[in-house]
């Protein structure tokens, strides 16, 4: 699928020089979004009910770019020569000829009618209010839009800062929308990234940001008598977290068990905020899960005490996909999993392998 996506590049940008501009000069990125996209397409050709709004989603997403419904011509034109150059002669026939055209009209179609559709703004900018260091390589950053942003709770969003432009990269919201405009992200430095660590390392109160409109199938659960299962790893915990303060809000909730991970202790860095929602909430149980016992070399202050958060469940050392696993049965509970693909595909099989039935796992995209 790479060398695909390398060579669907290379037609675009051959056949039609003038959307280059419209990318970013580093494409490694780009590249893993677009193999990530299609891959999901393809999985659920026969699930328009899943596949439908996320392509809608994507359309409404990509109005932040400027694209034009000639724009998606020409990326469809660019797929289908890169997949007919990639596949045996004998095997391209003129009927996955015709399958090929059809389905990617399919795609274009449902995209750019999202898009005319859709009457939110392009873009929000947003201005920085906070930006507070949590560890040395993860930053809290809270903004205030020019303008409020309607998102459901565990959506999440592109965002675009001034040290990286035209780079785009994906954020959970770690508050509900509100009517204020504000907005919260954690973000975690990602070894060889462009992006995170630019923002971690240049984010300063009252840069401006550009986000682009909400993604994402995760949200609050509408059957408050059907448990819920929690997992999330690092900065995962955002989107889960979202998601608990808008039930929070709510008369009647389900129960819902929380495991949320990190490496080391000090990853467990929103620990404070989940122990007064467990406090005042009875339905919410947490459980932290961490890999190691020991913090890393890096991290100076003081050892904090084992289990010093009220409502929390005491701490347990393992990979939290086994731990999730082999603490209980979760087949009568729905599941979001959030952190990273490695993560979430290991969780989800372990959950499938002990009697979960997939149709119960949610996960967005691995983007």
């Amino acid at each position: 699928m790479q060398r695909l996506a390398r060579s669907c590049y290379s037609i675009l940008f051959t056949e039609y020089p003038a959307l280059r501009d419209f990318f970013p000069a580093a494409m490694d990125a780009q590249r893993d979004r677009f193999v990530k996209a299609i891959g999901f397409t393809l999985d659920r050709l026969e699930q328009p009910g899943e596949l439908l709004p996320f392509l809608a989603q994507l359309g409404r997403d990509h109005r932040k770019y400027g694209v034009l419904p000639e724009h998606y011509v020409a990326m469809c034109s660019s797929i289908k020569t890169a997949m007919r150059l990639s596949a045996d002669t004998e095997i391209w026939t003129d009927e996955v000829d015709r399958a090929w055209d059809e389905g990617l009209k399919m795609i274009s179609d449902t995209m750019v009618g999202a898009a005319e559709k859709e009457t939110t703004p392009p873009v929000w900018g947003g201005t920085v209010l906070e930006s507070r260091a949590v560890l040395r390589n993860l930053r809290v950053v809270r903004l205030r839009l020019d303008q409020p942003m309607r998102y459901a709770a565990g959506q999440y969003v592109s965002v675009q800062v001034p040290a990286r432009p035209r780079m785009w990269r994906y954020l959970s919201p770690a508050i509900p929308a509100n009517a204020e405009g504000e907005i919260e992200f954690h973000v975690r430095a990602v070894s060889g990234g462009w992006v995170s660590p630019a923002i971690i390392d240049h984010t300063a109160v009252g840069d401006q940001w550009q986000l682009g409109a909400p993604l994402g199938g995760l949200g609050v659960p509408r059957n408050p008598k059907r448990k819920l299962l929690m997992i999330g790893c690092g900065t995962g915990i955002a989107p889960l977290r979202a998601q608990l303060m808008t039930m929070a809000q709510r008369r009647a909730n389900p129960h819902v068990h929380l495991f949320v991970g990190g490496k080391h202790p000090c990853d467990l860095y929103d620990m404070d905020a989940l122990s007064e929602l467990a406090v005042a909430n009875p339905w919410l149980s947490v459980t932290p899960v961490t890999e190691q016992d020991e913090n890393p070399w890096w991290y100076t202050e003081s050892k904090p005490q084992e289990n010093i958060w009220p409502g929390i469940a005491p701490r347990r050392t393992g990979a939290i996909a086994k731990v999730v696993a082999k603490t209980g049965t979760w087949a009568d509970h729905d599941v979001q999993i959030v952190g990273s693909p490695s993560m979430v595909q290991t969780t989800k099989f372990r959950l499938m392998a002990s009697g979960t039935q997939a149709k119960n796992i949610r996960h967005d995209p691995l983007f």
